[in-house]
C-alpha cells in the first residue's frame, strides 16, 4: 500500500510525522509518501540517519509548497491553499497514486480537503469520523467524533451503515451492536434528533440495541455509538481528560501511601496495560468514513507512535476496500433507506 502522509500536519510536526513514517515503514512492506516542503522534511529525515537505515525503508518525498495551520478556516484555507500537503495528499489519493491519506493536522480542513477531491460517495449525505473510544473488555467505535456538528435523522442512519460495515470489514465484528446516544434508555427519551433517528434505525437492516445513556458507552454495551459529531467529540475529549485524571490520581494513591508505592513492581504490568488502554495514540487515527478515498484523521497532539499507527491504519481500510464496500452498502440499502424515511 502507498500511504501519503501530510509531514506538515500536528502540533509538533514534521518531527513527529517524520518519526511516525519512519516507524511504519520499518515495521511494514508500505510505501510512505512525506508530503510537505521537501527541503525542510530532508532535514528532518537526516536528524533519524543514526537510529535508521533511511536507504532501505521505502519512503519518498512529494514537495507541497503550503501549509494549512491549525486555527485557520478549514474550507477557505483548502480552497486558497491548493499546494498544501494535506491538499496535495488528498489530490495523490484522487489520482490514485496513492491508497490512503493522513493527516494529523486541522481535522475540519482535513475533512473539507477529503470532499473537495475525494468527493462524497455516490448516496452519501455526510462523511462521518468514525473513532474508537475504549470500553471494559475492548473498543467501540463513535461515530460521528466531529466531522459534523449538526445533523438530521437520516445523516445518523448512515452513520450506522457505514460504521458498521467499518466494524464487520475492518475490525472483524461479524454483528455489530448499534446504540443511539441519549439522555435515556426508552425510545421515547431524547432530542427530536434522536426520536426521529431511533425510528429509521430501528426500521433499518442492522442489529440496531436502542438507545444508549453515556454511562453504558464505557461499559461497552455498544460496538457502534451512533450520535451527531458535536456530541460525539464532547464525549471523546472527556473521555480523553478522564483516563488522563484517573491515571493522574492512581500516581498521586500511590505517592500518599508508601505501602502502596512498594507494592508498584507487582503492580506494574497491570497499571502499564491500563495506560496502554487508555492511550489514543495506540488507535492513530480515525477513518473519515463516506468520501471517495481512504482518508485518516488523527489527533493533532499526536506523537511518532501515533503517526505511525495512523498510517497503519490508513493502510489496513485500503486493504480492505473499505471505500468501495461502502458504496456497495449505500447502493444496496438506497430502497430500504428510501422507505425508512418516508415512513
Amino acid at each position: 500500500m502507498i500511504i501519503a502522509l501530510d509531514a506538515m500536519g500536528g502540533d509538533f510536526a514534521p518531527g513527529s510525522t517524520v518519526e511516525g513514517a519512519l516507524l511504519a515503514a520499518k515495521e511494514s512492506e508500505h510505501k510512505i509518501l512525506l508530503v510537505g516542503p521537501e527541503k525542510l522534511i530532508a532535514e528532518e529525515l537526516l536528524k533519524h540517519q543514526n537510529k535508521f537505515n533511511l536507504t532501505s525503508l521505502d519512503i519518498e518525498i512529494v514537495n507541497a509548497t503550503e501549509v494549512i495551520g491549525m486555527d485557520e478556516h478549514p474550507a477557505k484555507a483548502v480552497r486558497q491553499k491548493k499546494d498544501s500537503s494535506l491538499s496535495v495528499c488528498a489530490k495523490l489519493v484522487a489520482a490514485k497514486k496513492a491508497d490512503a491519506c493522513v493527516s494529523l493536522g486541522n481535522s475540519g480542513a482535513a475533512m473539507a480537503a477529503a470532499l473537495f477531491y475525494l468527493k462524497r460517495i455516490e448516496g452519501v449525505l455526510r462523511p462521518a469520523i468514525s473513532t474508537t473510544f475504549p470500553t471494559i473488555d475492548g473498543y467501540c467505535i463513535i461515530a460521528d467524533a466531529g466531522a459534523n456538528a449538526d445533523c438530521k435523522p437520516e445523516n445518523l442512519l448512515q452513520f450506522g451503515i457505514m460504521a458498521d460495515l467499518f466494524c464487520k470489514k475492518v475490525i472483524g465484528i461479524e454483528n455489530p451492536k448499534i446504540g443511539l446516544v441519549s439522555i435515556g434508555e426508552e425510545p421515547t427519551k431524547g432530542n427530536e434528533l434522536s426520536l426521529a433517528a431511533f425510528g429509521m434505525l430501528k426500521k433499518a437492516d442492522l442489529n440496531f440495541i436502542g438507545n444508549i445513556e453515556g454511562r453504558d458507552i464505557p461499559k461497552g454495551i455498544a460496538d457502534v455509538v451512533i450520535c451527531d459529531g458535536y456530541t460525539g467529540n464532547v464525549i471523546l475529549k472527556f473521555g480523553e481528560g478522564l483516563a488522563e485524571m484517573m491515571l493522574k490520581l492512581v500516581k498521586k494513591g500511590f505517592k500518599k501511601h508508601p505501602i502502596a508505592w512498594a507494592s508498584l513492581p507487582f503492580l506494574w504490568t497491570a497499571l502499564r496495560d491500563l495506560r496502554k488502554k487508555v492511550d489514543y495514540s495506540e488507535s492513530g487515527g480515525a477513518p473519515l468514513l463516506g468520501v471517495g478515498g481512504v482518508c485518516i484523521i488523527g489527533h493533532g497532539s499526536s506523537n511518532g507512535k501515533a503517526v505511525k499507527n495512523a498510517i497503519l491504519a490508513g493502510a489496513r481500510a485500503a486493504e480492505h476496500d473499505l471505500t468501495n464496500e461502502i458504496k456497495d452498502a449505500i447502493a444496496k440499502y438506497e430502497v430500504k433507506i428510501n422507505k425508512v424515511l418516508n415512513g
